[in-house]
């Protein structure tokens, strides 16, 4: 079944340019020792970038060969970010060398400036033929560097500006003008987290040819080894108790958030899409661009994460599964951000007046016992922890929350960055500066996520949005779908946390307002205004209230399977997501009323399935 995983590597893509200069992108690097390749932000500065992610220890170095077409002296420039400059105006400590063929360039990168900038690193000569480029990483601190600039003209330096080094970039890299063609299928499903698996699995099992796109190496999105999330919601609920069976397929057995990587179990997702014969799975691919045909999507382009490659996919109909709303942004589908208003929508736990606050995005991590004592670097960039303000804790899972108060999407990087930031400024305090850092002394660090665990940012609206009123005053809709389960679970600042760090705070906490199961309407899982468009995910059609119950992964699983049906409904009758409800409604009840998991399977993995109210009274 390896035939159906698609990891196009054309690393001799990302080095070509014309004569007397090579431009080398980092992610695309032969050996990337112990740097990770991170695409989180590639919407907002372009691309991807290698990191330097060692918890304070300096990971291996990454390394790479390029052609040098004639000798001279080259000038060298690197791109890369001091990526604490927000919070702290000193050195950072990101800082990493550049050598080339052994000598040393540089070893004071990306410990400078306040944005993604140029840095000259030095100037080399070099001969004509293969010269070794490396990255050295001297701090362990998540250096980062985007992309070398090699030029024999001192002043040839790169744009800085988005569009202008798109351009560049572009034309850098000998990029063809019309990406490959990746092929025409019924479902293209971007995303491959746990609503976009149920989505293609569940198209698939019903006769669709199924591209599933994933911007990361693994499948599993929050529930994947680089996030560590549980599954939370209930399965098995009525009025349609075979939907989730998809879940006890490939959902792990045992719970817990920030736990061990095998708790996750990343292989059996990825063995269950591959031998699914109606899918193609197309990892490490980032959907970038949209071409509509009217107001129907006819393919998304997708960039390999690493190489640099572009692929079209041509579809009858598309699933958002994306958490962000990508597809859906890109196309003009309607959108909403934040929290609505009290008057909008009559929710009495809304606030008054509306705001763009949303939940905010978690950086787990966790430390273990050693049989010895452990040190780690002092480290301290701005945001300062005393006895008083530090968090006197050996791990951090959904509690460690940053970024409710700014965007969720355009401002990223900063909000993963801050929760970084936090979890190694505490942990530097308790181990170097606490009056009984002595308890701390055999303990070290051993999991610090990378990847943010997004809980919300764009909510791609529907011919209905799901409110408080529909949950609590169990409103019946004619094609009531998946069940939510979980509570209404709505984030906010930590008091105590935020009152330590005004404007800065990096923990949340919650109030559960309990729910009976309540059956979400099928509306809300395709667009309103993009004919073709289905989602699933945290980015279904729901008020910000609403979001709180819906947005659970075992929830999500079950949209992705109703979506994975309509789409064959959409196939079969030549019709749309809302041709489906108009026309076909009692065929895709029929449908949800058989599932299209494995029956019989026992339902071993209820944890973190949230508390149902027998008598619930709102």
């Amino acid at each position: 079944m390896k035939k159906q995983l698609f990891l196009f590597t054309l690393g001799s893509l990302s080095l070509l340019s014309t004569a007397g200069n090579r431009w080398i992108e980092a992610e695309s690097f032969e050996n990337k020792g112990g740097w990770v390749v991170d695409q989180q932000f590639m919407d907002q500065m372009g691309s991807p970038y290698l990191m330097a992610h060692g918890l304070g220890v300096p990971v291996e170095d990454a390394s790479t060969t390029v052609d040098i077409p004639s000798g001279g002296t080259y000038s060298v420039y690197v791109r890369t970010f001091n990526w604490t400059s927000p919070w702290f105006a000193g050195k950072g400590p990101g800082r990493f060398g550049l050598s080339i063929n052994g000598k040393k360039v540089s070893v004071r990168l990306g410990e400078e400036g306040a944005q993604w900038m140029w840095q000259k690193a030095g100037e080399i000569k070099l001969k004509k033929g293969t010269a070794k480029l490396a990255l050295h990483d001297l701090t362990g601190f998540n250096g980062r560097c985007d992309a070398i600039y090699l030029t024999t003209d001192k002043d040839d330096v790169p744009p800085s500006g988005a569009e202008a080094l798109a351009l560049f970039r572009r034309d850098a890299l000998h990029l063809p003008p019309v990406p490959g063609d990746a092929g025409e299928y019924d479902l293209v499903v971007a995303g491959g987290g746990i609503a976009g698996i149920c989505a293609a699995l569940s198209a698939a099992r019903l006769g669709c040819r199924v591209a599933l796109i994933n911007d990361r190496p693994v499948l599993g999105g929050n529930n994947s080894s680089e996030i560590r999330v549980h599954l939370g919601g209930r399965i098995e609920s009525e009025p349609y108790k075979a939907l989730g069976n998809l879940l006890k397929e490939l959902g792990p057995l045992r719970g817990g958030n920030a736990q061990p990587a095998g708790f996750y179990e990343d292989g059996k997702k990825l063995d269950l899409v591959l031998n699914e014969k109606n899918i193609r799975l197309f990892l490490n691919y980032h959907v970038q661009a949209v071409n509509l045909s009217g107001t129907a999507i006819e393919s998304v382009v997708a960039r390999h994460i690493e190489s640099g490659e572009e692929l079209r996919f041509s579809g009858r109909c598309f699933a958002d599964c994306t958490g962000d709303g990508t597809v859906g942004y890109l196309s003009g589908a309607d959108y909403r951000m934040g929290r609505e208003g009290r008057e909008a929508f009559g929710e009495s736990i809304a606030p008054e007046k509306g705001d763009s606050l949303t939940m905010g995005a978690s950086v787990q991590w966790y430390s273990v016992e050693t049989a010895g004592k452990s040190g780690f670097p002092a480290f301290s960039y701005g945001i300062p922890f005393t006895e008083t303000n530090s968090e006197k804790v050996t791990m951090g899972e959904w509690t460690w929350e940053t970024g409710m108060n700014r965007d969720q999407i355009r401002d990223f990087e900063r909000i993963r960055d801050y929760g970084l930031l936090v979890v190694f400024s505490n942990w530097s305090f308790l181990k170097n500066d606490r009056k009984s850092r002595e308890q701390y002394s055999r303990r070290q660090l051993e999991w610090v996520a990378y990847i943010a665990g997004k809980r919300e940012s764009r909510r791609l609206l529907g011919d209905y949005i799901l409110k408080q009123d529909d949950i609590h005053k169990n409103v019946f809709h004619e094609d009531a779908s998946f069940s939510t389960t979980w509570s209404i679970d709505l984030h906010f600042p930590d008091s105590v946390n935020a009152a330590h760090f005004p404007g800065n705070e990096f923990k949340a906490a919650t109030k559960h307002l309990y729910i009976n199961p309540y059956a979400v309407p099928y509306r809300c899982l395709y667009s309103r205004n993009v004919d073709n468009l289905f989602m699933a995910g945290r980015n279904i059609s729901v008020t910000h209230v609403a979001l709180g119950t819906v947005r659970v992964m075992r929830t999500t699983g079950m949209m992705g399977e109703v979506v994975g049906m309509a789409a064959s409904l959409c196939k079969k009758h030549r019709t749309t997501p809302r041709g489906v409800y108009r026309s076909h409604l009692d065929e895709l009840k029929a449908l949800m009323t058989a599932g299209t998991g494995e029956r019989g399977l026992p339902n071993n993995q209820q944890y973190n399935e949230g508390k149902i109210l027998p008598d619930f009274h709102p």
